[in-house]
């Protein structure tokens, strides 16, 4: 591919009031209203007192940042994205990011809980509407994780030291739901202070996640994965208390270990992976493992009675490549092995549930999402107003996930990144005849019949829940 003009041949000017550049964001936004998004802001979202002038029109506002997010911004500057060419001719209340700012600034823990209630009903409301979560009433996962976000300035409410030495962090709680045939979405999300344990407020955080889980559909088989953080017998009991199943990973811990190696030889079940996948431990492939089970493993055994958990403890084994085996007797001195055990109610088979257990790692993607998007910054040196933002953005990547679903089988599970290159930030001009507005996109867009297919459904008759 070269220029097909010398240099001097090309000249530039931002001149054509006509012309957008994400003309995705119509049926994205439309959408959104649909699903009720600005009634569910004006019902929940209460600024009060001197934050009046912040909350006004805070529909408007909460839309107006999610369209930005949408469209690809990351910081409250890049929001102005929304003020360009024919924006105004085709959607009502955009805000300057000087006004967003402000709004953002005015939340206080209280209005962060409110956006959390905006946010969990719209994720039902998404579900209602469209094929977000296929397979919902049989069987749904719910994944449990954290992370840190390297934040600067020494400003920034909450930003610590915590686990990684000399970088100063927040620490972000995230909860995502998905099925065996679906992409996760955001069940719940909680900003927390940089060096705060990562299962800090996890039993009512876990109840949450739960809760929307079911509201947005999941009234199947519902199972809870976490990593061994999560290994407390809050997160089981609130577990129990849900109805829901457990699958949790446990780490080797000295019960653990005795427990393990209880385990006769002949248990062991050879399992073959059709690829290679990383060790959770070294980072290195691996093609094969073995798994044994211990039906009947009681946990929290140092607790009072009534909160010891029996259930069953799986275990997978993979060889130490960094310990290569000796010959003769040495081999009975030195075993090669490590031990990866989880500790779940899950009522499948042995290989079945140890390979739902293994997906949990699905929400590393979901984090890997965040941190190319909206949250590759958490803008604010206010702590609630990276609390909102962090919740903004898991509505808006829920709302992707279902304007995907609407689009095409490939963009159900295509990642946000994708769905922004293809049906979101799409060129076109505007036009205006008897009272009706034509986008004119580009001509052989590789996914207009995507593109046609998510306007004409958006745009027709009010769609019956799914």
């Amino acid at each position: 591919m070269q220029s097909s003009h010398a240099a001097s041949a090309v000249a530039a000017a931002f001149d054509d009031a006509n012309l957008i550049a994400h003309a995705g964001l119509v049926p994205v936004m439309r959408l959104a209203e649909q699903c009720g998004l600005a009634r569910l802001v004006t019902d929940k979202v209460k600024l009060s007192g001197a934050r009046n002038s912040a909350g006004a029109a805070a529909d408007a506002k909460v839309t107006s940042i999610m369209a930005g997010m949408a469209a690809g911004a990351d910081s409250i500057d890049d929001l102005d994205v929304l003020r360009h060419g024919a924006m105004p001719a085709l959607f009502g209340g955009i805000r300057a990011p000087s006004t967003l700012g402000t709004f953002l600034r005015a939340f206080t823990h209280g209005h962060a809980l409110q956006l959390h209630a905006v946010h969990r009903k719209f994720l039902a409301e998404l579900a209602a509407h469209t094929p977000l979560l296929p397979g919902a009433g049989e069987r749904a996962f719910i994944d449990v994780d954290s992370t840190h976000k390297r934040v600067y300035g020494r400003t920034k409410q909450g930003a610590e030291y915590g686990r990684f030495k000399g970088i100063r962090t927040l620490h972000p709680l995230l909860a995502t739901v998905c099925t065996p045939s679906s992409r996760p979405v955001i069940a719940a999300v909680r900003m927390r202070r940089g060096k705060a344990a990562d299962s800090r407020g996890a039993p009512k955080f876990v109840s949450e996640a739960l809760a929307t889980a079911r509201e947005a559909g999941c009234t199947g088989t519902r199972i809870l994965r976490a990593d061994s953080q999560f290994y407390n017998a809050g997160v089981i009991a609130a577990c129990r208390r849900a109805g829901a199943h457990f699958s949790i990973t446990t780490g080797m811990n000295p019960a653990i270990k005795r427990a393990v190696h209880t385990i006769p030889d002949q248990a062991w079940q050879q399992i073959s992976y059709p690829t290679a996948v990383p060790d959770p431990d070294t980072g290195e492939l691996i093609s094969g493992a073995e798994v044994a089970e211990i039906p009947a493993y009681t946990a929290f055994t140092g607790r009072k009675k009534s909160e010891q958990v029996t259930a069953r403890l799986i275990v997978r084994r993979v060889r130490d490549l960094a310990k290569p085996p000796t010959v003769g007797e040495q081999d009975e001195l030195f075993p090669v092995w490590r031990y990866h055990p989880f500790f779940t109610d899950n009522p499948a088979q042995t290989l079945k549930a140890e390979r739902e257990h293994r997906h949990h790692a699905v929400v590393e993607q979901v984090i890997a999402d965040s941190k190319a998007s909206a949250l590759a910054h958490l803008p604010s040196g206010h702590f609630n107003a990276n609390a909102a933002w962090l919740t903004l953005w898991a509505m808006t990547y829920n709302l992707l996930r279902a304007t995907g679903a609407l689009a095409s089988a490939f963009h159900a599970k295509a990642t946000t990144a994708t769905l922004r290159s293809h049906l979101v930030n799409v060129p076109a001009r505007i036009a205006r005849s008897a009272r009706r507005i034509t986008l004119h996109l580009p001509n052989n867009w590789p996914w207009r019949h995507a593109w046609t297919r998510l306007l004409d459904t958006v745009h027709g008759p009010s769609p019956e829940p799914v």
